[in-house]
């Protein structure tokens, strides 16, 4: 089964500096489960949904459980299951974007909503659906950006490659992707 590589993308650390980091408590679940670990994926959505369950408007508790959902979406796509896909990708999709209208300077939520949608959108077929995706995934990663754009020389070598890496990935002027995206329009 071919699995989404969400890793790279959502290592786009960028994500902001702080004591305790949301982030740092979930994501090697996310991680390992979008790489096949059902087990550690789980126990990442478990975490989310106690917080959620606490406080329903925590942001970034929400956008990683909507990833994971979108995850999930992927996997019953992939498998043949469209219901069950159409379903988990509305309701990711859902989850990512009210954590986003919650706190859309919030890096932590930005870059895991932008990285999330960018490898959904990598494994479709061209559609206006998938570059409204693509859309999107640039608007978070050009915020996340400018967020950061005092201080991005000294985010280190991998974080700041990947936050650039990701905005020429979503720009539909600068890469290859994009100029193909562009062209389809």
């Amino acid at each position: 089964m071919k699995t989404l590589d969400f890793a790279p993308i959502l290592l786009a650390a960028g994500i902001a500096l702080a004591a305790e980091r949301f982030d740092h408590v979930v994501r090697n679940d996310f991680f390992l489960g979008f790489a096949g670990n059902q087990e550690a994926l789980a126990r990442g959505m478990k975490t989310c949904e106690k917080i959620l369950a606490e406080d329903p408007n925590h942001s970034e508790a929400l956008v990683w459980h909507g990833s994971g959902l979108w995850g999930q979406a992927g996997a019953a796509f992939q498998r043949g299951d469209r219901e069950a896909g159409m379903e988990l990708s509305q309701k990711g999709l859902a989850e990512m974007d009210k954590a986003v209208a919650l706190a859309p300077d919030n890096i932590g939520v930005r870059i895991p909503r932008g990285a999330s949608l960018l490898a959904g959108a990598r494994a479709m077929r061209d559609s206006p659906f998938r570059r409204s995706l693509f859309e999107r995934a640039l608007s978070d990663h050009q915020r996340a950006y400018e967020l950061q754009k005092e201080h991005i020389d000294g985010l280190g070598d991998h974080p700041k490659g990947e936050l650039l890496f990701a905005l020429a990935d979503t720009n539909p002027s600068s890469s290859p992707e994009g100029v193909r995206r562009r062209q389809a329009l």
